[in-house]
């Protein structure tokens, strides 16, 4: 609890504690913090987890930088092989980070004494506010200004970090001159890197760090700390191309904006993306190299994408970048078509079938030919579906034929009409769910479960079948709820898991009341065994008969029916 109330604060309700939910945007609070059980649930959006966890979504990290963020809040050091590589990483990492910081605070310094710089900002309809969010600077011009800033020029770590440059002859000069700064931040705020534009003429226009111990530009996006709180507030964030077309979002009241680094959208970007909205746009030339950027960032999409997430593009006219189209056209006008962007699957199949003719069955194969690829790459099965359905349209072949010409297993049966609603009360809840219940707030208590009763194949069963694997191979050793939650947090069982954490975050514990519907479940189970064994042995005796000792099974699986026990 008290690690949640760091970032949201929280109100007791009971004995619980609620907030509106930092996740996603609503007036009345279904957000709940269960100090007992060490975790928090979302009625509303239904995201759950313990404190590592929150930590991981709140700020959009792993979970390695989540438990050293948790540890490094409360002063504990993080004890770990002196031989481990994230330590080594790590101890290297640190004094680079204080040269940037350096390097960062003298930039910043620089534009204040720099009429050019600060007149080139002001053209672009930047505030000293928005300046200072941002943390924009100057690099001035001259082979080795920061050789002010730091007492050894010569120091290795220099050259480490991307500051300055080394030629053949071991001539060091600033890797920055003459150019306006952006700081690039990781998720702690540190700098880790700078974006430099050159003032007037000059090549290259844009100049980036380059990869260093600190910055990996496949990993990373500019403005993300600066923009988190308005992508959680919209649950929308938008990826645009440049550092000037973020910095001018957000002076125009846009402060939901990211940028790539000089490099394509990557499927990190777009996991680090998804994790802190349900929507992703990206936003882009309407030109020709905006469109080919935007295909980039739709097959980095595929795998992340899940079917409660959306991707979605913006395309501006060819004569605009963010920048100047929020500038000329307005906010209200870049706002309303963010609203309503190309989907993911509208632009996939509009490119798909601009390089297929449909009129005639060699296009249309060649369009299949063309999707399959795509289709298999698609991580979130209901997007698939649609995609499928669509393919089997454009190409006049049933949605079957799609499936199978592109190596598909179908989602399920089609056509099918839904049962009737039963008028009777209704059935009690399968035994495997009953049990998972209880396991969720017991995980030792699997070791209790005779498993080979237990289907593997439903998914109450096979979240059971996983925990006991994880406690038989000591991946579980605790047993704690919390723990078992973070377990299997990005799993394939995460969501029966999340499904029903909502029920059990406001119930109380009774150890004993656990005790009887565990038992009750369990002699549920043996009967429905012993009655699933009585029908094969029936089945078999009518059709090959029985010998001896299967007749003699029989008897007594009969005998204890009757007697109302389960397998012992």
């Amino acid at each position: 609890m008290d690690i949640v109330e760091r970032y949201v604060p929280l109100r007791k309700a009971g004995a619980n504690f609620s907030a509106c939910c930092p996740f996603h945007s609503e007036k009345t609070p279904s957000f709940t913090v269960s100090p007992t059980k060490q975790f928090y649930h979302c009625f509303g959006c239904g995201e759950h987890g313990t404190a590592i966890g929150f930590v991981m979504q709140y700020s959009g990290i792993g979970f390695v930088e989540a438990v050293e963020e948790l540890a490094g809040g409360l002063g504990m050091p993080i004890p770990r092989d002196d031989n481990s590589h994230h330590r080594q990483a790590s101890e290297r990492k640190a004094p680079l980070t204080e040269l940037m910081a350096k390097a960062a605070k003298y930039y910043r310094e620089q534009l204040k004494a720099s009429a050019v710089a600060i007149d080139y900002f002001k053209s672009r309809g930047l505030s000293g506010e928005i300046a200072a969010r941002f943390g924009l600077g100057y690099a001035p011009d001259g082979w080795q200004n920061i050789d002010s800033v730091f007492p050894d020029y010569k120091a290795p770590a220099l050259l480490e970090c991307g500051l300055v440059i080394e030629n053949d002859q071991g001539r060091r000069y600033d890797r920055f001159r003459g150019r306006v700064m952006f700081p690039i931040l990781d998720q702690r705020g540190n700098v880790i890197g700078f974006g430099g534009r050159v003032l007037g003429e000059g090549e290259p226009k844009y100049l980036n760090s380059p990869e260093t111990p600190l910055f990996e530009k496949g990993r990373e996006l500019y403005g993300l700390t600066q923009a988190r709180q308005a992508i959680r507030d919209s649950d929308t964030v938008i990826v645009v191309e440049g550092y000037m077309d973020v910095v001018a979002l957000a002076q125009h009241g846009i402060g939901n904006a990211v940028a790539t680094l000089g490099t394509a959208t990557t499927a990190t970007h777009v996991q680090k993306l998804l994790r802190q909205a349900s929507r992703v746009i990206f936003c882009f030339d309407g030109d020709r190299a905006g469109r080919k950027a935007a295909w980039r960032a739709l097959e980095a999409s595929l795998e992340p994408l899940a079917d409660d997430k959306t991707v979605g593009f913006l395309f501006l006219p060819p004569e605009h970048d963010p920048d100047s189209f929020v500038r000329q056209v307005g906010e209200a006008e870049f706002r309303r078509l963010a609203l309503q962007p190309t989907t993911l699957t509208e632009f996939l199949m509009r490119e798909l079938k601009a390089e297929a003719d449909l009129t005639n069955a060699e296009g249309r194969a060649r369009l299949i030919h063309e999707a399959k690829p795509l289709l298999l790459r698609i991580g979130a099965p209901g997007v698939r579906l649609q995609l499928v359905k669509q393919l089997a349209e454009a190409s006049a072949i049933a949605q079957a034929e799609v499936e199978g010409q592109c190596g598909l297993k179908p989602l399920g049966r089609r056509g099918a009409p839904p049962p009737p609603r039963s008028r009777q009360r209704p059935a009690p809840r399968p035994i495997d769910q009953a049990l998972l219940e209880i396991v969720l707030q017991q995980p030792m208590w699997t070791t209790r479960l005779p498993l080979d009763l237990i289907s593997a194949e439903q998914p109450h069963g096979a979240v059971l079948h996983a925990i006991a694997n994880a406690i038989e191979h000591g991946e579980l050793t605790s047993g704690s709820y919390h723990q078992l939650l973070e377990f299997f947090r990005g799993g394939p069982h995460e969501a029966v898991i999340a499904e029903m954490a909502g029920s059990l975050a406001s119930a109380d514990v009774d150890i004993g009341e656990l005790e009887v519907v565990l038992n009750d479940a369990l002699l549920r189970l043996r009967q429905t065994g012993i009655a699933r064994e009585i029908d094969s042995l029936t089945a078999k005796a009518r059709s090959a008969g029985l010998n001896q000792d299967e007749r003699r099974q029989l008897t007594e699986l009969l005998s204890r029916k009757r007697a109302g026990h389960g397998l012992v």
